[in-house]
Parts: C-alpha cells; structure tokens; sequence
C-alpha cells in the first residue's frame, strides 16, 4: 500500500471514529436529559400545589398590599406604598410589633428552658414509669390551641376560675388574669408553654440520646462532675436541637393567633393585641384590605430576617458529634 492510501484510508477511520464518539455523546447528552426531565416529572406536582397554595397567595397579596382594596367593593386603586407608610408611621403598629415580640420572647425562653429541664428530669431509659410521664406531659402537643385556650380562660377567671381559687386557699388574692394588661401576657405565654414544652422535651430526650456515652465515660475519669459534662458535653452536642427548635418556636410564637382570639381579643387596652390578630381584625372586622396585605408583608420580612439572623449566628455556635 501506498503513502498516500495509506493516509486516506487512515483518515476516513479517524473521521468515522470522530463521528461515532460524537454520536455517543450526544446520546449520553440526550439521555441526561431524559433523566433530568425524569426527575422534574417527579418533582413537578409538588411544585404546582406550592405555586398554587404558596407563591400565588403570596404574589397577590404583594399586588394587593399596593391599592386600597376593601374587600366590600371590587374597586383596587393603586396607592403605591401609602399603605406601608401608614403602617410604619403609626404608633398602633409599633404598639402590636412590641406586644408580638414580647410575648416570643417569653414563650421561647420558657418553652426551651422548660423543655430542657424536662427532659434532663425523664431521660431514663427502660423505665415504663417514665415512659408514661414522658408521654402525659407530651400529650398537650396534640391538644387543638382552641379547646386550650378555652379551658384556660375558664381557668384564668377572676372570679370563679380554678386558678385563683387554689391561690384563696393558699392566702393569696385572686388576680383577674386576663383583663389586666400586666398579667394577659404571661398568661397567654403559660398556655403555649404548657402545649410546646412536651414537644421540646421529646426532641431534647432524642438529642441526649444520641450523644456517646463514651465522652460522659472519660469526663467522669477526668473527675468531671455532672455540671461541668452538662456544661462542656450536653450543652455543646445539643446544639443542633437547639437551634431548630430555637427557630421553629420562634416563627411559630410571632405567628399568635388562636388563644388570643378566644382568650382576650386582642385586649384589655389593646395589650395582647399582636400583629397577626391586628391583621385578621384589619381585614375582616374594618375590611382593610389593602393594609391588612401590607401589615402580612411586613410581618413576613420581620420573621424572614429575624430567622436568618439567629440561623447565621446559632450555626457558629453549633458543634456537631464528631
């Protein structure tokens, strides 16, 4: 054979190798499409009820907090961001901004701490006694927030409720719980405290549970009492539950509604009158509309930029086994 055939014939056999490793790249493309489209499918349906129950819900009430929508006529003219302003210059929101954190504050500080305790008091193992305490005090998690508040505005009466009674026969004068605005805060604390202090301690029991024995095993031999292997172990290794329920708690507290609607209607003298209770009484009671979406949308960059500032300063302070 020739040079020349030589190379012709060498070259068509690179070119139709050329060809066929193109060829199989773009079939391995295709089909990494076909896979990525797949996955979407899966992922698709879910995507369609957030956009539908979520994301829409929340784009309209952007439009709506910009016009002066009553909610009794049809008519929305646009006002621009007159309603933000009113809002943000008005004394009332600043008064039901402070009634709402006030009350998170208590109701997370009690709920964890409570909860802490708790489970520092019933993280036995293999003791059906236990077990069942565990569970009692865990039971009220489940109970509707409604039929709570109900039957602790019954116990909160100032004149025949269960809690003011116990105080006569300790000598105590009764205190009318939830018509004096010192007391309608903690009041309304104890109820949502007495709900979530069993969830945290479940979670705090899980969190102590999966920290090896052998750390506590080695501080012991280094002659550490129990408090400073609560200090340096349990503390540090339950850190990661501690930020979630940190920031669960908190978004959930910002978001008080139900006892206050049953208990105390947002007062005496507007006392327990918080921002989501202002908002309902806005929309459905005035039929303010359009400021009521603008109070929602400020109530939501509050608790959006209040959560990232606990997440980004909780997860330097978060130490993972291991």
């Amino acid at each position: 054979m020739s040079m020349e055939s030589y190379v012709t014939t060498n070259g068509k056999r690179t070119v139709a190798a050329s060809g066929r490793i193109a060829a199989s790249s773009r079939l391995r493309g295709g089909r990494k499409w076909i896979g990525a489209l797949k996955d979407f499918s899966f992922a698709l349906p879910a995507l369609v009820f957030m956009g539908a129950f979520l994301y829409y819900p929340l784009a309209y009430s952007i439009y709506i907090s910009f016009t002066n929508w009553n909610m009794t006529r049809p008519v929305k003219k646009f006002v621009g961001a007159d309603n933000y302003t009113r809002l943000l210059t008005s004394a009332d929101f600043y008064q039901s901004l402070k009634v709402t954190m006030v009350y998170t504050v208590l109701d997370v500080a009690f709920t964890l701490g409570i909860g802490l305790l708790l489970a520092l008091l019933f993280n036995v193992a293999n003791s059906k006694l236990y077990a069942f305490m565990r569970g009692v005090i865990f039971m009220p998690y489940y109970i509707s927030m409604v039929i709570a508040a109900m039957v602790f505005t019954w116990i909160y009466n100032g004149q025949y409720g269960l809690l003011n009674y116990i105080m006569g026969l300790l000598g105590l004068d009764g205190v009318n719980w939830l018509v004096n605005p010192a007391t309608v805060i903690p009041a309304l604390v104890a109820v949502s405290v007495w709900k979530g202090a069993g969830f945290a301690m479940i979670l705090f029991i899980a969190g102590m549970r999966g920290i090896p024995q052998e750390y506590y095993e080695a501080a012991a031999i280094d002659g550490a009492g129990r408090a400073q292997q609560f200090r340096h172990i349990t503390l540090p290794l339950l850190s990661p539950m501690t930020l979630f329920l940190l920031i669960t708690t908190f978004i959930s507290s910002m978001q008080v509604f139900q006892s206050i609607d049953v208990m105390t209607n947002g007062g005496p003298l507007q006392a327990s009158n918080a921002i989501v209770y202002w908002i309902y009484t806005m929309a459905f009671s005035e039929f303010k509309t359009g400021r009521a979406s603008a109070l929602v949308i400020i109530l939501f960059v509050i608790i959006l930029l209040l959560t990232l500032l606990q997440w980004a300063v909780g997860r330097k302070k978060v130490h993972y086994e291991g």
